[in-house]
């Protein structure tokens, strides 16, 4: 199984720091969390920069608020960073929950659902280089994927889970291992539904911090900031593993339920953090 590193968005510049050691050190993918009305870099604008300065470990968007976006360009933005990347970009997407996000850019909560099925029927269409329609021809570059960069999503509810059958390649679960088993069987089970060949890709998250307490501390004021919004902000905390055996022991229970990799998610913007889990693993 693999484990992916998940990058704090408390200060951008340190972010090369963070990929560089994570490039030389165990990790598969480097994940960034998406917001707009937020305090936090752009993950597809920052990926790319994180790309350039590594050649190994994948980038990926965990999860982009696609429906936030215009889809033509989304689908150029993502095609090159696929190609100039050799394929090292995985997609993960989902449709956001918080108001402000939607305000700002006139798109309709409501509706941010169908607006996300609708993007993925254009997304796999122009990927796949036939026109946009309506008298557009097609957007390029070609993705060094034949048919996209690995698309991933992310949710909780029916309509998300059947989501990654209908469209995608794997989820990305943002659950603890007791809630993500049943998940993960639904998404397995619309996978078959839908005869889809082989099994989706399954990939968990789990909150982690390892360091001194005022690393700790970092990572829970970042934590609660972030999620303030759900009103389960302390009981998410309250869940953020501190522990190399709280980390294996997650690990291992993710491994059980079948997944594929496991991302650990860091809050916290010290970067030693990145050696002290290569040293859990």
């Amino acid at each position: 199984m693999k484990i992916g590193i998940g990058l704090p968005i408390g200060d951008p510049a340190t972010l090369l720091t963070w990929a560089r050691r994570a490039e030389a050190g165990p990790f598969s993918t480097l994940g960034l969390l998406d917001r707009l009305v937020y305090d936090n870099p752009e993950p597809l604008v920052a990926l790319s920069v994180l790309a350039g300065a590594t050649s190994r470990v994948r980038v990926q968007t965990e999860v982009l608020l696609a429906p936030l976006r215009d889809t033509a360009l989304l689908a150029k933005q993502a095609a090159t960073l696929d190609r100039m990347t050799g394929g090292r970009l995985v997609l993960g997407l989902g449709i956001g929950g918080r108001d402000d996000d939607h305000q700002v850019t006139g798109i309709d909560k409501r509706t941010r659902g169908q607006r996300l099925d609708e993007q993925m029927a254009v997304l796999r269409r122009l990927w796949s280089g036939r026109p946009y329609g309506d008298g557009a021809g097609p957007i390029g570059p070609a993705p060094a994927r034949p048919g996209g960069p690995e698309v991933l999503f992310g949710g909780f509810r029916p309509a998300a889970l059947e989501r990654v059958a209908r469209w995608g390649d794997g989820f990305l679960s943002a659950a603890a291992p007791s809630w993500a088993g049943g998940l993960f069987q639904t998404v397995r089970g619309f996978w078959k539904e839908y005869g889809r060949d082989g099994d989706p890709r399954m990939v968990a998250q789990v909150n982690v911090v390892l360091g001194p307490e005022e690393v700790v501390a970092d990572a829970r004021a970042a934590m609660h900031a972030y999620y303030t919004f759900t009103g389960m902000a302390d009981r998410m905390v309250a869940e953020l593993l501190t522990t190399p055996s709280e980390i294996r022991a997650a690990i291992t229970a993710f491994g059980d339920l079948g997944a594929d990799e496991v991302m650990l998610y860091c809050h916290a913007l010290d970067p030693d953090q990145v050696d002290r889990l290569a040293d859990v693993l």
